[in-house]
């Protein structure tokens, strides 16, 4: 097993004002990120098909296909 990241702890009190706005806007961000991944994610699960560019993905009775793609899309 690999070894665990250390978090740093971080004292709000001590941060300068600039500092404490900047941490909070991001970590507010990291958030809202992690809601519509999940909110995606889920929405995905409830999916009976999922089609991309015409192409079926998944069907609820088979299994997940995945992405090929191909040189020519990016020509």
């Amino acid at each position: 097993m690999g070894a665990r990241e250390k978090k740093k702890k971080i004292n709000l009190q001590e941060m300068p004002e600039c500092e404490k706005i900047q941490l909070i806007k991001e970590v507010k961000e990291k958030l809202r990120q992690s809601v519509m991944e999940a909110k995606l994610w889920q929405s995905l699960l409830e999916a009976e098909n999922l089609i991309v560019n015409g192409q079926t993905i998944f069907q609820e009775q088979e299994p997940l296909t995945g992405l090929n793609l191909k040189d020519e899309i990016y020509r």
